[in-house]
């Protein structure tokens, strides 16, 4: 199995626009023009396990990326809103619906999350790897546990800070979570939400370099029972 995990930041400009020299847009957009595959075109495992067996509405994918998740999502009969800061990952993303005849299905939406605030809600909100260099990863997280209505799924998965790639720039470990982390951070406990998962899960993958790894995800997911 290739890794599949976007670590991405947030960053402010339009489609169409130029990214500011030195934001996290234009390091993304830089990141992904530097190949033609980001990442393997499969859908986060994560995702799989604990989406496949949900009724289809709603979704909203934070970080799409190339646009796996998403995809995978559509083909099951999700209607997808999803959210990424690269231009350049977005224009690829689309490319892929369409060839895989899911275009219909999916709004991609370039957005920063450091001034994006949700106008609706969503029957499941997906943050997948969703790590940032430029904000604190409760704020972005936050966002994501809005923006789930209620009945409505919340799954969150990141890199265990005791099980990170060794590829990367993965030092700073205040910028990863456990489950627990999410949980107690998130506030995710009743009457408001019902935890269904706090799991820390490992798995083993090939680096992009062809390397060997092991990695640890932490992934929560909960049912959310009432408005806050």
């Amino acid at each position: 199995m290739t890794p599949h995990s976007h670590d991405h930041d947030a960053a402010d400009h339009g489609p169409g626009e130029h990214p500011e020299p030195g934001s996290a847009a234009q390091m993304w957009d830089e990141k992904y023009s530097s190949r033609t595959k980001m990442w393997s075109g499969q859908p986060n495992p994560q995702l799989v396990a604990e989406a496949a067996q949900l009724p289809p509405g709603e979704a909203l994918d934070l970080g799409c990326g190339e646009g796996a998740d998403a995809i995978w999502l559509a083909g099951r009969g999700w209607d997808v809103t999803a959210l990424d800061v690269s231009a350049v990952a977005l224009e690829r993303a689309a490319a892929h619906a369409a060839e895989q005849g899911q275009a219909a299905s999916i709004e991609w939406v370039q957005q920063d999350l450091a001034t994006w605030v949700p106008d609706r809600q969503f029957d499941l909100v997906t943050a997948q790897f969703l790590h940032s260099t430029l904000m604190p990863w409760q704020q972005a997280l936050q966002l994501a546990a809005a923006a789930v209505r209620t009945g409505g799924t919340l799954l969150i998965v990141g890199h265990h800070p005791d099980g990170l790639p060794p590829w990367g720039a993965h030092h700073d470990h205040e910028k990863f979570f456990t489950a627990e982390d999410l949980a107690r951070e998130l506030r995710i406990e009743e009457p408001v939400w019902r935890l269904e998962v706090l799991d820390s899960r490992h798995r083993s993958v090939i680096g992009p370099e062809g390397e060997a790894a092991s990695l640890t995800d932490a992934v929560l997911r909960a049912t959310r029972l009432a408005a806050q």
